[in-house]
C-alpha cells in the first residue's frame, strides 16, 4: 500500500507540496502526509456537505423530519422565501436557492472575495444569527439543479434543530465519531482551531487565514487529517459501515453525466461508477471518491487551492485499477 501512496502523491502537480493521501483497495487502506506532521489538518472545505447529507438521511431514518418538512419548520426564517423550501429539494441541490446568500451592504460577497484575493482574509465567519439574517434577505431562482452552499449550511443547522442540539455536536455523534474520524472537528469559529492546524495557500501563493464559521458551517467547515480522510474513505468503499448510507444513493440529475443524492455526486468513469465529493477553500483542495461496486478509492488534501478533482479520478483509474 505505501508504494501505491506514492504513486497517488506523484500525480500531482509540483506546487502540491503538502498533501494528505488515503487509498482503498481490496478491502485495505492506508494514509499519509507528505510535507506536513502525520497529525496535521486541513480544510476538506464542502466535502464537508458529504458528512451533512449523511445526517440528513439518518434524521429520515429517525422520523426526525420527514417528505414535508420544510426551512422553515426548524429555523427562524420568518415568513421568506427560503423558509417554505422543503427539506428534501434542499437536500439534492435543486430547492432554488443560489450557491450564496444575500449579504449585507457593508460585507458584499465581492469585497470578501476580493480581500481574500489580497491578503489571505476568511471570507466567511459569520454567525448563525447573520447567517439565517442573509437567508431571510435572499430570493430564489428557478428551481433545478443549482449547487448551493447556502442550501445545504440551512440544511445542516435545520438537522440540528430537529435533534435538538448544535450543528457541529450532533455530526461529532452522528457521523464523525460513529465513521472512525475521531480526530475531525467543525471549525466554528477561530477559537476552534487546533494547534494540528495547517494553514493553506492560494493558486497564486498567496496565504490565507484559516476558513471559519458558525452560519456556513454545514456546507464546508470541517477540518481532518490522513487518518480522518482513511476512515471515511473506508466508508465510501463500502469496507465498513456508514452511517447514513442512504445519501450515496442518486435521486436527481446534475450536471451531465453526474447524478445527485444528498450531497454525494455518482458519475460514470471509463466503465466504473464513481461516488464522491470534492472541495475548495481559500488554501485548500480536497477529493474523495469510490468505485463503490469494486472497494476502491482514493481521498486526496492539499493545502493549496488548487482543484485536485482531475487527479483524484485518474488515481481511481490507474493507479488503484
Amino acid at each position: 500500500m505505501d508504494s501505491l501512496l506514492d504513486d497517488v502523491r506523484r500525480l500531482l502537480p509540483p506546487r502540491h507540496t503538502q498533501v494528505w493521501v488515503a487509498i482503498a483497495k481490496d478491502g485495505a487502506t492506508a494514509s499519509r502526509t507528505y510535507g506536513v506532521d502525520a497529525d496535521a489538518d486541513g480544510e476538506i472545505g464542502s466535502i464537508t456537505k458529504g458528512l451533512t447529507g449523511l445526517l440528513y438521511s439518518q434524521a429520515l431514518a429517525r422520523d426526525e423530519i420527514d417528505s414535508t418538512t420544510r426551512l422553515g419548520d426548524l429555523l427562524d426564517l420568518g415568513n421568506s422565501p427560503a423558509a417554505h423550501l422543503l427539506l428534501g429539494d434542499v437536500a439534492i441541490h435543486r430547492s432554488g436557492l443560489p450557491r450564496l446568500p444575500r449579504f449585507d451592504r457593508d460585507k458584499p460577497m465581492r469585497a470578501r472575495v476580493k480581500a481574500m484575493k489580497k491578503d489571505g482574509t476568511d471570507p466567511y465567519g459569520d454567525s448563525l444569527d447573520e447567517w439565517l439574517a442573509y437567508a431571510r434577505a435572499t430570493r430564489l431562482k428557478r428551481a433545478r439543479y443549482r449547487y448551493s452552499n447556502l442550501g445545504y449550511s440551512l440544511l445542516g443547522h435545520a438537522l440540528a434543530g430537529a435533534a435538538g442540539q448544535p450543528y457541529a455536536a450532533l455530526l461529532d455523534t452522528r457521523v464523525l465519531r460513529p465513521v472512525g474520524m475521531h480526530e475531525a472537528y467543525v471549525a466554528a469559529s477561530s477559537t476552534d482551531l487546533r494547534t494540528t492546524a495547517v494553514g493553506g495557500v492560494s493558486k497564486k501563493g498567496v496565504s490565507q487565514s484559516a476558513w471559519t464559521g458558525e452560519g456556513i458551517a454545514p456546507a464546508g467547515m470541517v477540518r481532518a487529517g490522513a487518518d480522518d480522510l482513511e476512515a471515511l474513505l473506508r466508508g465510501l468503499a463500502g469496507i465498513t459501515e456508514l452511517p447514513g448510507a442512504d445519501a450515496l444513493e442518486p435521486l436527481a440529475k446534475a450536471q451531465p453525466p453526474s447524478l445527485v443524492g444528498a450531497a454525494w455526486m455518482t458519475t460514470p468513469a471509463r466503465g466504473r461508477t464513481i461516488t464522491w465529493h470534492n472541495g475548495m477553500t481559500g488554501g485548500f483542495a480536497s477529493f474523495v471518491g469510490a468505485d463503490r461496486e469494486a472497494g476502491t478509492g482514493v481521498a486526496v488534501m492539499s493545502a493549496v487551492a488548487s482543484d485536485v478533482t482531475h487527479y483524484g479520478f485518474a488515481a481511481i483509474d490507474s493507479v488503484l485499477a
